[in-house]
């Protein structure tokens, strides 16, 4: 009986002391530690439960970190960091203070390259290989394992394109076919990879293989192996071949006997080569196999319950509110159609999915493409509905200004996971929407305030003829009743919500409450504007006539925000009025509670408060104005 344990396993070179038959004591012990810990942590589950013998393998085989790992996408990389020396560490994941969901350069000299946003990962690595072919460490290994959906979108091709024609590079491209992204697997390669995985072709690779077998020399040990499994002998003339890859595959990915004999065995081959691995999605805890996308992320649980939903919901998610009115809009109107970029469940379109299958669309990680062909819908008269989060709709800025907004196609952005994002951290912050949506001309842009704002909001830009978005935060709202239906409000039209003295403050989006409360203290109008573009500049113009001051209250980048547009706005009328401006600062924000990041950041009532006093002492509230001096204007 072996004494191995996972304690002892402090770097990837403990890894390569152990034998086989260690390695497999280890991978359980892994999996169980990876279950136990993202229970009480909360965290990528299922992902993470199906890359533990890879881990293992690739560790084992590669001389990490001088070769080069990079983890596509970097949510299936926990088994990487736990063995990579932060197994302690994982009590604290994705917390303040804590380490990363995702790999991180500054981390680990461990993690290549930081991987949170897919299909990077052949790009990054063909880069490091070039890099070291002309640097003189041409031997040097360079591994990209993109799995989880990631080969969905065009980027990924893109890396194999270019790879095909580059000369003297070693890189292992490993895919981690685990038929699923977060959603359930769409498109034509989907396809593709499950034909080669059918058994007609397990059983002509079988056959094929016995013959190799009695005229080639034992040389391999892959290939006896991977004859019990009737994969990766043989294949069929495939995609990657065609790209310049030596593809090899389809193989067991939970088979160490299996894994390592092959990757050994790429390793000393060298140039481009592709490793086709099949692991399950949530391997060796019941719950997660059974249902994979519900403990893809879930939040603390217990594992020998399984999660458990609640009793009743207080508060509807803004995902939530927003999933009730695409359906709702799409029974009012046929040419309503809802498309998402492989995020059916985190953006809230599984009931419209269910209810109008014709018009839901899935196309996968390519953001991209889902704008694009939301401008060609929107060409035919069609009225489509991208629902999309902030930091993914980065990835698709051109096609949103050249394809949509420049030629005044009538697309509607449901903006998800605006501003803050708690536990993902600065890879996937929804903060610099507003700057880089408000410069696009023609465009419309609405911040709700609360859940009933957002229905009125999304009504409002859907029935704008030309491009619109609505943003709003990861999250519960404020427990808002629904009172509209499908009714619309006036482009552009802000709502004063407190009549005050002397200080205006101007709130866009969620931080609404924490202003209004900030106005009762210091006696001030608080406006909720519902619009970053156009701004209600009637209304602003009128406050100006009538206040001294205005404080400006975004969860968003304060650079190029909506309180850098409240002072262009200003300045465009000759108005020289004071603006304090309050948002997100110009630097990355980590990973933490949202609350307390926000909190922090000074956006809560107190914070307004302590930033009023501080820019202007005691000139406002207790039913006092004190007239500002001209200097401090």
């Amino acid at each position: 009986m072996s004494n191995v344990s996972l304690e002892q396993i402090h770097s990837p070179a403990d890894l390569r002391r152990l034998d086989r038959r260690e390695l497999k004591e280890l991978a359980d012990q892994l999996r169980q530690f990876v279950l136990q810990s993202v229970s009480r942590t909360g965290g990528h589950l299922s992902s993470n439960l199906g890359t533990v013998e890879l881990t293992i393998a690739l560790h084992h085989v590669f001389n990490t970190p001088d070769d080069r790992l990079v983890w596509d996408v970097g949510h299936q990389s926990y088994p990487h960091k736990i063995l990579t020396g932060r197994r302690d560490a994982m009590s604290r994941l994705r917390q303040a203070g804590g380490i990363s969901g995702f790999p991180k350069r500054s981390e680990s000299e461990y993690d290549a390259f930081g991987t949170a946003h897919s299909s990077t990962s052949i790009s990054a690595v063909l880069g490091m290989a070039v890099a070291s072919r002309n640097t003189g460490h041409a031997q040097r290994q360079h591994v990209a394992v993109i799995g989880d959906g990631a080969m969905t979108a065009g980027m990924a091709f893109e890396a194999l394109n270019n790879a095909g024609v580059t000369p003297g590079v070693n890189m292992l491209v490993v895919l981690n076919d685990n038929d699923m992204s977060i959603s359930p697997p769409v498109g034509a390669l989907n396809h593709y990879l499950a034909r080669l995985m059918s058994g007609g072709f397990y059983a002509a690779a079988k056959n094929v293989g016995k013959a190799v077998l009695q005229r080639v020399p034992p040389v391999l040990e892959l290939a006896r192996r991977v004859e019990g499994h009737a994969k990766g002998l043989v294949s069929p003339a495939t995609l990657f071949e065609e790209l310049g890859f030596n593809y090899v595959g389809p193989i067991d990915g939970h088979d160490l006997d299996t894994l390592i004999p092959t990757l050994e065995n790429l390793r000393g081959l060298g140039g481009l080569q592709f490793l086709h691995v099949v692991t399950r999605k949530g391997q060796g805890y019941k719950l997660a196999e059974a249902d994979p996308v519900l403990y893809h992320g879930p939040g603390k649980f217990d594992p020998s319950i399984g999660i458990q939903k609640p009793a009743t919901a207080s508060r509807l998610t803004f995902t939530q509110v927003f999933g009730q009115w695409l359906c709702d809009m799409a029974q009012s109107d046929t040419r309503l159609y809802g498309i998402t970029p492989a995020m059916r469940e985190g953006s809230g379109l599984v009931e419209f999915e269910r209810r109008f299958p014709k018009r839901y669309f899935d196309v996968g990680i390519a953001e991209q493409h889902a704008l694009t062909f939301a401008a060609g819908l929107a060409c035919e008269g069609q009225k489509p509905v991208v629902a999309i989060y902030s930091t993914f709709l980065q990835r698709a800025y051109d096609q949103l200004i050249h394809d949509v907004a420049l030629q005044g196609l009538d697309v509607t952005l449901a903006l998800d996971r605006a501003g803050i994002v708690g536990a993902d951290g600065a890879t996937h912050a929804g903060n610099y929407d507003i700057a880089y949506l408000r410069c696009v001309p023609g465009m419309v842009l609405a911040t709700p305030s609360d859940e009933n704002e957002a229905r009125l909001l999304l009504s409002t830009c859907f029935h704008h003829p030309g491009p619109a978005a609505v943003r709003y935060p990861r999250g519960a709202g404020r427990g808002a009743a629904l009172e509209s239906g499908l009714e619309t409000v006036p482009v552009g039209k802000a709502v004063v919500r407190r009549q005050g003295k002397g200080l205006a403050i101007l709130a866009f989006g969620t931080l609404l409450p924490a202003a209004l409360e900030a106005g009762e203290e210091l006696d001030a109008s608080v406006v909720d504007m519902r619009f970053v573009k156009p701004l209600d500049e009637a209304l602003l113009a009128e406050l100006a006539a009538s206040h001294e001051a205005f404080v400006t209250i975004e969860e968003g980048a304060i650079m190029g925000g909506a309180g850098s547009a409240v002072q262009e706005c200003f300045g465009a009328r000759g108005l020289v009025l004071p603006v304090l401006q309050l948002g997100l600062p110009d630097r990355y924000i980590d990973h933490g509670d949202q609350a307390a990041i926000l909190s922090g950041l000074g956006l809560d009532a107190a914070g307004i408060v302590a930033s009023v006093k501080a820019r202007w002492g005691n000139r406002f509230g207790q039913g006092k104005v004190v007239r500002l001096a001209t200097q401090n204007r």
